[in-house]
């Protein structure tokens, strides 16, 4: 008997360590966080299980979220805004910035469209509420022409493709890597990218239960992606070579992504937080988010997470 009580208390000893163990549960978009993490090596020594859970786009991403099935994931600025405007329990715990060539508005390359002007009464295909929706109402407001000026086509990023090539649409405006793929392929003409009238800005979020719960946990999961943002912006190289291996892009795609676009960490301070107020107000504008329900800049952004930036110092 005795030794059947040792035996058990070896393994309720054994397991303890495991039930204590706590986990972070995060929302990954194919070819970004997890693929950036792993290629930069700052994975090792995780004091705390890591939970991925890869999702084909923002949208699913975010509802999984708001659903508490995951506790984190990285998104864009774009449907981060349209989530919190909606009621999800979400916040933005750490900020990136990036050059926005890459975010653009299409044309095929003998297209008579030469400026935003052009782009009067045409068709332009993208994403309902994505940064490509927002590139477009910015340069509209940007050349003075109001938000119904042009026809939008809401199409995801290979369906718009087609739509441009085969003339079923004027523009497509999108994101990278399509904008890469495309350009690099001969296939389009840039009319306005994002740099000047788009902030750049992406996030890493989290909802409202793990930012009271987990936040030690976010702490150093920011730290450790911000460490790999800054090993991938000195030199981009090794991180398109995997993400090239894992998405089965040629390389030269991501590596003109990534070198143009030069992702940096940022910590959430009053910049950002001004730039976020921006989207929130330009989709105010444009009838997309009823005033009434606008989310303010600072209540959705959570800015205590800044020593984790530490790292790159």
């Amino acid at each position: 008997m005795a030794r059947l009580l040792v035996l058990i208390a070896l393994a309720f000893a054994a397991l303890a360590p495991a039930r204590a163990e706590e986990t972070l549960r995060v929302g990954d978009q194919r070819g970004n966080a997890r693929a950036l993490m792993e290629a930069a090596g700052v994975l090792d020594g995780l004091p705390y299980r890591l939970e991925w859970s890869e999702f084909p786009a923002a949208a699913p991403l975010l509802e999984a979220l708001n659903a508490g099935a995951i506790d984190a994931g990285g998104v864009g600025d774009a449907p981060f805004t349209f989530a919190a405007a909606a009621g999800v329990p979400v916040k933005a715990f750490l900020a990136f910035r990036n050059r926005q060539d890459g975010l653009a508005i299409l044309v095929r390359p003998d297209s008579a469209i030469r400026s935003v002007a052009d782009l009067r009464a045409k068709r332009i295909a993208t994403n309902r509420g994505s940064i490509g929706h927002q590139v477009v109402l910015a340069a509209l407001e940007e050349a003075g022409l109001p938000a119904d000026s042009v026809q939008f086509r809401f199409l995801p990023p290979a369906d718009a493709k087609l739509a441009l090539t085969s003339g079923a649409v004027d523009a497509w405006s999108t994101w990278e890597p399509y904008t890469s793929a495309a350009e690099l392929a001969g296939l389009v003409r840039v009319v306005r990218d994002g740099n000047g009238i788009t902030p750049g800005l992406s996030y890493a979020v989290a909802n409202d239960t793990a930012l009271k719960t987990k936040r030690a946990l976010l702490a150093d999961y920011a730290a450790r992606l911000a460490k790999a943002r800054a090993w991938a912006l000195t030199d981009p190289g090794p991180y398109a070579a995997a993400w090239s291996k894992l998405i089965g892009l040629p390389e030269a795609v991501p590596l003109r992504w990534f070198g143009r676009a030069q992702y940096r960490t940022v910590p959430i301070d009053e910049s950002v937080i001004t730039d976020e107020q921006r989207i929130i107000d330009l989709y105010v504008r444009a009838g997309l988010i009823p005033a009434s329900r606008a989310p303010r800049a600072e209540v959705i952004l959570d800015a205590g997470f800044s020593d984790a930036l530490a790292v790159m110092r």
